[in-house]
């Protein structure tokens, strides 16, 4: 046999090869983008966690597994998660002006820091006279200028002006819209503006028009106000390869978005009510999770047991996946990686940048960056902590990979949709991810290594503490540490997991607004202390921000 023939037969297997590839590939990014569309659709009006939208999009992942013959883990697919996250109104609360009932939220709302009336207040008002053991009807704007300022705090300028109302003896505060603004206020769910203990309502400027407007003589209010910690459910789904072998690793993504913005997370600045679809956050990751595992299932890899999950809840502060890590006891004598997408879906053509975070938590990870240096230019983050669900699998001591194309223009707004994804793109991405995982097979469990958290460019303050908030924990209380990290403040003060601090220095701490605004009342160099309350006592300790 001629050299020159071995050399066709070469050429032609290779030109095959490349052919077989292209209409492989053509599949799965057909495959890609019919799930992305299906998950970033309207139908399912952005997936807010614990809503029909997250149900139905829960219910397209289990039907895709059961498809691909993966089996659910323990006994089943969903596995549901309860918690408080922000406030809601009570359907008790309601408000009248001279017995004309108004609408709630269409013609008014109580602020989310109101005091709550057991009973309803029947009160005569005179417009202009705030008087002791009298509602007090005032507006909210002084200008026309602040009523158009996008910036202006209406929240706080509510607070303070109820505050005041409060300590001079009115029963209630209602607040009206007397310009007709721009960006009129809403209701904030996740407000941790301190109660009041007086009611304080806000009145539209159309009911403000229509049933104040020139009316210089007495109204008769009634009201009844009650808010209650909105308590919720949302939905992971696990689905497993089980090959009986002694660990397992973790593939995850998270499938929550915003729904309409209700959560008080968007970006978007416009005051129409929009869906927010998250087509790259993260019905992109969500849509390669289902890739990996139906490429592991048909690869047979063995020498691990493969755990897929689809979080809810992240958006509201990795709550499923914290969920999920407790309900299944998910913790390195188990688990032997982590790996992590969350906004997979835009890789940009022309610099093909690619962040690879958790690369410090294990020594292992370093061969695999060189590995994908020549499809991608790799911004490397060491730490384990970061801003999404992996962080709940790095807290338990677990080895993690996160992978994220980077922040956009759409981010967490409404025009995050399924036609700007770069297919092509994510499908290099998934096949980077598969072929770490797939080099991982054939090695033994890999060593955790603890690392210090990165500051990522979103905080405002000069010093940090250095601790996860749990942001489920909602009592008014203080803050409950869910985790410290290495060389911070908390840890070298002594602060544990499960302490709740409730004061810094001189500033109380009742929840994330004020824990926020204690911090920045602190420079670098400063010391002082921390209250926290540890088994139901009390302790003070030296804190230093050196």
């Amino acid at each position: 046999m001629t050299f020159r023939f071995l050399l066709l037969i070469a050429l032609l297997f290779g030109s095959i090869t490349t052919d077989a590839q292209k209409k492989s590939d053509k599949k799965i990014i057909k495959r890609l983008k019919a799930d992305i569309n299906f998950l970033a659709s309207d139908a399912l009006e952005g997936r807010r966690a614990a809503t029909d939208g997250e149900m139905k999009a829960a219910a397209f992942f289990v039907e895709k597994y059961k498809k691909e013959k993966i089996s659910p883990y323990q006994p089943d697919y969903v596995h549901p998660f309860n918690f408080v996250y922000g406030k809601e109104i009570a359907n008790s609360t309601a408000l009248s002006i001279d017995n004309h009932s108004l609408k709630l939220h269409t013609d008014y709302f109580p602020l989310p820091f109101s005091g709550s009336s057991s009973s309803t207040i029947i009160h005569e008002v005179y417009p202009d006279i705030l008087e002791k053991d009298n509602i007090w009807l005032m507006p909210l704007y002084n200008s026309k200028e602040e009523a158009d300022n996008a910036h202006f705090d209406f929240e706080k300028q509510m607070h303070d002006k109820a505050i005041v109302a409060q300590k001079q003896g009115a029963l209630a505060v209602i607040f009206f819209d007397n310009y007709g603004a721009k960006y009129p206020p809403s209701f904030q769910a996740k407000s941790e503006t301190e109660s009041v203990e007086i009611p304080v309502l806000f009145i539209t400027h159309n009911a403000y028009d229509t049933l104040l407007s020139g009316n210089n003589s007495t109204l008769e209010f009634s009201l009844q106000v009650n808010i209650n910690k909105s308590e919720r459910t949302g939905h992971n789904v696990v689905a497993m390869i089980d090959n009986k072998a002694p660990y397992t690793v973790v593939l995850g993504a998270h499938f929550d978005h915003l729904g309409y913005g209700e959560d008080g997370n968007s970006t978007y600045r416009g005051t129409d009510k929009m869906i927010h679809n998250g087509a790259d956050d993260n019905a992109s990751g969500s849509a390669g999770l289902l890739q990996l595992a139906s490429w592991i299932k048909s690869k047979k890899l063995k020498n691990y047991n493969y755990l897929f999950i689809h979080f809810s809840a992240e958006e509201l502060g990795l709550l499923g996946s914290k969920a999920v890590v407790k309900q299944l006891g998910l913790d390195s004598n188990k688990i032997a990686y982590m790996v992590n997408m969350d906004m997979i879906g835009r890789l940009n053509d022309s610099t093909h940048g690619l962040t690879v975070g958790g690369v410090g938590t294990s020594p292992v990870w370093g061969q695999f960056i060189d590995h994908g240096k020549k499809d991608f230019k790799i911004h490397i983050d060491s730490a384990g902590i970061g801003p999404s669900d992996h962080t709940s699998f790095y807290q338990q001591g677990i080895p993690v990979l996160f992978f994220f194309t980077g922040i956009h223009h759409d981010y967490h707004k409404p025009s995050d949709d399924a036609d700007k994804i770069n297919y092509k793109g994510e499908l290099s991405v998934l096949k980077y991810i598969y072929s770490i995982v797939e080099v991982m097979d054939t090695r033994p469990k890999p060593l955790f290594t603890p690392t210090k958290q990165t500051l990522v460019g979103k905080t405002k303050f000069k010093v940090t503490l250095g601790i996860m908030p749990d942001y489920t924990y909602e009592n008014g209380d203080g803050i409950r540490v869910d985790g410290v990290t290495e060389g911070r403040p908390a840890i070298k003060a002594g602060i544990k997991v499960g302490d709740i601090i409730t004061q810094i220095g001189d500033y109380k701490v009742l929840g994330m607004q004020t824990y926020m605004e204690a911090l920045g009342k602190f420079n670098e160099g400063d010391s002082t202390t921390v209250k926290i309350i540890r088994d139901k006592k009390q302790k003070t300790l030296k804190l230093s921000f050196k």
